[in-house]
């Protein structure tokens, strides 16, 4: 394949034209951390350090799923890898959910039943992950 073959498919574009969209709300969150961070808004340490985890993981993950949207449209993996490699998105998600969910009680000290959310999102992030890097090897 040659770099002008390249092109990215409309699905493609779509779910990152989509994506980029929650940027706003990822930005909003980091106004949410600077309260949180200052003392406006009363926190428990623990809040405080899932609050922070849970933005970065928000932020970092976005960035990687257009990638890894971006990688495998133009090296045309298809099938099984390519729905697979959705799990890196998934894990946007879910991921910062679990942060955020499982410590939104009041004055929490440890976290709910929530924190499934993130151990469901590692899990799809480790399947995106390794989708990408095999159907990218084999493309």
């Amino acid at each position: 394949m040659h770099l002008n073959d390249a092109f990215i498919s409309v699905a493609t574009a779509r779910t990152v034209g989509i994506v980029l969209l929650t940027v706003p709300f990822i930005a909003f969150g980091g106004t949410f951390m600077l309260r949180v961070v200052q003392g406006g808004f009363p926190a428990t340490s623990l809040q405080r350090s899932f609050f922070r985890a849970g933005h970065a993981h928000a932020g970092a993950l976005v960035i990687l799923g257009i990638v890894v949207r971006l990688a495998m449209d133009l090296a045309g993996v298809g099938g099984l890898a390519a729905t697979l490699s959705y799990g890196v998105l998934w894990a946007a998600v879910l991921m910062p959910a679990g942060f955020f969910l499982s410590v939104a009680s009041k004055d929490a000290e440890r976290p709910n039943g929530l924190i499934a959310l993130l151990w469901l999102g590692a899990a799809a992030l480790a399947v995106g992950v390794v989708a990408d890097g095999v159907g990218l090897l084999t493309a």
